[in-house]
């Protein structure tokens, strides 16, 4: 399943492309591209004051098998291994946006990149539904898309308050109490 979405509510404007390696085999998600549309909306709106100026975003998510998760992680990380969630930003963190910079298309933030296999691993491990573990993982690539980081214990504590806050403006209040390091 391959879908792009427009924003259709008010506030961050933002357009999700989602590909699901597993619905296309399956012809079913866990979770639809409208469902990861209205998630990254509110999110976006969360985050808006950590967002360049501009009409609108877009983002692309891939869900995705350990063989593929593990291909791109050697080749972009140099790590041989299956990862949970690769982020690829396609703005520098560190360039300054102003209002007049703004164009009229959406600015891409970047590619999203999740192993629905090794997501459903650490959901039953850290027993809550594969839905949490994806919509975890898809904050935390998220904030590192935004520039977030996590090189020390207290930047990581941070990050992780802020993926539960992105779970509770969905809805999953399960990861408040309980917050884990990815």
């Amino acid at each position: 399943m391959q879908a792009n979405l427009e924003s259709r509510g008010v506030g961050v404007e933002v357009e999700v492309s989602v590909q699901d390696i597993f619905a296309e085999l399956y012809h079913e998600s866990v979770i639809s591209a409208e469902t990861w549309q209205e998630w990254c909306e509110k999110w976006l709106e969360i985050l808006k004051t950590e967002l360049p100026p501009a009409d609108g975003y877009e983002l692309s998510l891939r869900l995705t098998d350990d063989a593929e998760i593990q291909e791109l992680n050697a080749q972009y990380r140099n790590k041989n291994q299956p990862t949970d969630v690769l982020a690829f930003a396609a703005l520098e963190a560190e360039i300054p946006q102003s209002e007049e910079m703004m164009l009229d298309v959406p600015l891409y933030l970047g590619d999203l990149v999740i192993s629905v296999e090794t997501a459903s691993r650490q959901a039953q491990e850290r027993d809550h539904s594969l839905q949490t573990e994806l919509a975890w993982l898809a904050a935390h690539g998220l904030l590192h898309i935004l520039g977030w980081d996590h090189p020390d214990e207290d930047s990581l504590t941070e990050m992780l308050s802020m993926q539960a806050t992105l779970l509770g403006a969905i809805g999953d209040r399960s990861l408040l109490d309980q917050i884990t390091p990815v």
